[in-house]
């Protein structure tokens, strides 16, 4: 129902009232909002497209008519024909102003027998109570071993109840998380630990078929000779990494086993938690994830807890998650899609976080969801689809299932159509960021016609703005033209670890983070995103930067140049493909540019398709036009017979 939208005008002020969400479903904490205790309310964020940056934004109370049956205002649009790409989310209620620690202690309080955690594969679950009590036991044994605060703990690992610990034992206690993928190889390992001056390490014990042990010991020598539970590392290639920590209970030279580590938690007590957790601020940073910008190489970005508990916080409002929700995880935690859009989107809710498996597993996913009564999923476009497409799919009843988020890449219409009809997800959602962003910027609502749900990423987040600019001149561009869009607000990052020079272009002057994405915005707020400036390659929702590639093949001894490219791809949506130039009188086949990649670079990471060059396209000064590498290979797979195998 559209309603006439009141404005009052001055000489200096156009104040609109726009859409607007309802009373918070949690009790007042930390400044927000007071609630009802138990009583679900349809939320639904508030978007002032506001034309007029320099002009002051006033938000009027909302008159008597608004009920929380019609769950939102429309705003009336009669403004302005040509307004601007910009953006802000506006909400009633405040940003969460406290840490991941003490919001977690107050959900524990109110939702204290509700189940917090479950794992299917593990066979174990955790009410909030529970969970509250083994992370911080987890807490004090990281204290007892020596971890101090804003000192880098690295993680290592599948997905499993150890890992969703350690994210917030070391909140609690102020350390860094960073977030290693469990897939990296050694090549990337090590500079992960270097990069990133890692004082501790807690490793699991393997990745699909690859053992992390051998790796470790292989990269640092030093482990054999330094006696199990080695306090300090004797390494001096390591002069940061003081000690490695298994998930694994077998004593093992040079690593202290996880039994072991816990039970250290009686050396420290409740007191002295309580005042280092007390003694943490919002703004500290509590995690740095590893991305990669205009070179390739992997940045850490450095987050804080007020960057991710509120981007949890509002990705949960968006799927209008309550206490009485059970999310299925199957995305990777290392990643920002598991931590924050579903493990702290669950916890700033008092929902039940629920593990299916240490990596995806369609099969373990539809067995999770249907024992658990999961009533959300999440996943990338191909994990939904391989889930729709298993043999057993029929087998298993879905019909709890309401809500989730599909993110990472674009998602057919005919894949969107199946999720909710299949699978129930009627409240599917998109969403869309940046690990820079904490992450997600954008969001679909969970009544949403279908057609904006897989056209656009939906509006800005609540809090946060954001513009569509002229990437030549910066100037904010007209709606409905192409630009890069730029973002600003409580969930940019702080900036690089160890990188000021990267952090300065990508973060402007003004606040402003420039992402390299192409869109464009709507008259309605809706953000269709159209392209990048960079090349990165997104290959099944897993992002690939071409540079990093490209650096590691250029350590192949009979390569010359080589330069990577992302080709279209019915199921992934990208593919890897490399360019390679061999060195004068040297041949070199595709199978020897495989072998050389194996265990040394992520499997999503290495070349599908290699293609044998003796130069490359380029522009009268030289400049290689990767641009014309992807027509060329694009137009030289669809000459493929279909189903072949693809070779050059």
């Amino acid at each position: 129902m559209n309603r006439q939208v009141p404005l009052t005008r001055s000489p200096t002020t156009l104040s609109p009232v726009g859409e607007r969400d309802g009373p918070s479903p949690r009790r007042s904490g930390f400044g927000r909002a007071g609630g009802v205790r138990g009583i679900r309310v349809n939320y639904v964020s508030c978007l002032i497209a506001w034309p007029y940056p320099d002009a002051s934004l006033n938000l009027l109370p909302l008159d008597s008519q608004w009920t929380e049956e019609e769950g939102s205002w429309e705003v009336f649009e009669d403004l302005m024909q040509n307004r601007s790409s910009y953006a802000h989310g506006v909400s009633s209620q405040p940003l969460i102003g406290g840490t991941i620690g003490d919001f977690l202690d107050e959900v524990a309080l109110e939702f204290g027998a509700e189940e917090a955690l479950v794992s299917t594969f593990e066979n174990r679950r955790f009410t909030y109570t529970q969970f509250q009590d083994e992370v911080n036991r987890l807490a004090r044994a990281l204290m007892a071993v020596g971890v101090q605060s804003g000192e880098r703990v690295g993680i290592w690992s599948t997905n499993c109840v150890a890992w969703v610990m350690t994210q917030f034992a070391t909140a609690k206690i102020g350390a860094v998380l960073v977030n290693i993928n469990p897939a990296c190889r050694l090549y990337e390992l090590e500079f992960f630990l270097r990069q990133s001056e890692c004082s501790y390490l807690i490793c699991g014990e393997r990745f699909k078929d690859v053992e992390y042990e051998p790796m470790l010991r292989q990269l640092i020598p030093e482990l054999d000779s330094a006696g199990e539970g080695a306090a300090v590392l004797p390494s001096g290639k390591w002069p940061h990494l003081r000690r490695i920590l298994s998930l694994g209970d077998t004593q093992r030279a040079g690593m202290l086993g996880w039994a072991d580590l816990l039970a250290m938690a009686d050396q420290v007590t409740a007191g002295s938690l309580g005042e280092r957790q007390g003694a943490l601020g919002f703004d500290d940073v509590i995690n740095i994830q590893y991305t990669s910008g205009t070179t390739g190489f992997p940045k850490g970005a450095m987050l804080t807890h007020h960057n991710i508990l509120n981007n949890g916080h509002w990705v949960g409002q968006r799927m209008r998650l309550t206490h009485k929700d059970r999310l299925c995880i199957p995305v990777p935690f290392y990643h920002c899609f598991g931590m924050v859009l579903g493990n702290l989107a669950c916890v700033t809710h008092g929902a039940a976080m629920v593990i299916p498996a240490p990596h995806f597993s369609p099969l373990h996913t539809l067995q999770a969801v249907a024992r658990e009564r999961c009533t959300g999923l999440h996943g990338v476009p191909t994990m939904f689809i391989a889930e729709l497409n298993h043999p057993q799919f029929r087998e298993f009843d879905l019909s709890t299932l309401r809500t989730g988020i599909m993110a990472g890449a674009p998602c057919p219409i005919e894949v969107m159509k199946r999720v909710i009809d299949e699978m129930h997800c009627r409240e599917i959602t998109i969403a869309c960021g940046m690990t820079e962003t904490s992450p997600v910027c954008n969001m679909t609502e969970v009544d949403d016609p279908i057609e904006l749900r897989v056209s656009t990423v939906g509006r800005v987040m609540p809090h946060q703005e954001q513009k569509i600019i002229d990437p030549a001149t910066g100037q904010i561009l007209p709606r409905g033209q192409a630009g890069e869009l730029c973002y600003r607000g409580h969930h940019v990052m702080r900036g690089y670890y160890n990188n000021a020079e990267g952090t300065r272009q990508t973060i402007d002057a003004a606040g402003w983070l420039h992402g390299g994405d192409l869109a464009v915005m709507d008259q309605e707020g809706y953000v269709r995103i159209t392209g990048r400036l960079k090349d990165m390659i997104c290959r099944g929702g897993e992002k690939v930067f071409p540079r990093e590639v490209e650096e590691f093949l250029f350590t192949h001894p009979k390569i010359a140049e080589a330069y990577v490219i992302g080709v279209p791809d019915a199921y992934y949506g990208e593919q890897v493909m490399a360019w390679i130039k061999p060195k004068e009188s040297m041949t070199l086949t595709e199978q020897e540019v495989r072998d050389f990649c194996q265990g040394q670079i992520m499997e999503y990471k290495i070349p599908r398709y290699v293609k044998f060059v003796t130069e490359f396209p380029t522009t009268v000064t030289g400049k290689v036009q990767k641009y014309r590498m992807r027509e060329i290979s694009a137009e030289e797979l669809l000459r493929q017979p279909p189903g072949r195998q693809v070779t050059y």
